[in-house]
């Protein structure tokens, strides 16, 4: 995730003049995104298949209302930001090529006016993905350094 969001700010704020650099790390942001979606794909299957311990009983509503819409939340944005990327690159007229190997079918054809739209909510998206994990990390700091209660070893 790191190198995806690293590449898409570089990308988005920092464009590279040379283009044969740009091009590879829009493959190298494309194609982790890709390898991300099947990933958490699979990482929801076994989830389902092995669901994890509850949390202790002692944890407030709020906390646990929060770590439940903050988990369903990325995996929800790590499974669509992969395929409004995937989209709004066809529709800007660029086929995907995964690592510049394995090349993908695009579902739609050139249209720009959509690939704006697309490229707005991948944009919007990255920043809310961004916001989840910061929160996400800052619940890791709160049961590790506030609450104390062992949450991290329940995941091991």
């Amino acid at each position: 995730m790191l190198v995806i969001i690293a590449a898409g700010v570089w990308l988005s704020y920092f464009e590279p003049a040379d283009q044969a650099l740009k091009m590879r790390l829009y493959n190298v942001h494309e194609s982790l995104g890709v390898t991300v979606f099947l990933m958490v794909l699979a990482r929801i299957v076994y989830r389902w298949r092995h669901p994890p311990p509850p949390l202790p009983a002692d944890t407030p509503p709020l906390v646990r209302t929060a770590a439940h819409l903050t988990h369903i939340s990325l995996y929800a944005l790590l499974l669509l930001m992969p395929v409004i990327g995937f989209l709004a690159t066809n529709a800007w007229g660029f086929p995907l090529s995964l690592f510049g190997v394995l090349p993908l079918p695009s579902p739609i054809d050139k249209n720009e006016a959509l690939a704006q739209w697309l490229s707005l909510f991948h944009w919007l998206g990255a920043i809310v993905i961004v916001l989840l994990i910061s929160g996400h990390l800052a619940g890791v700091v709160y049961h590790t350094f506030i609450r104390r209660d062992g949450l991290l070893k329940r995941m091991t």
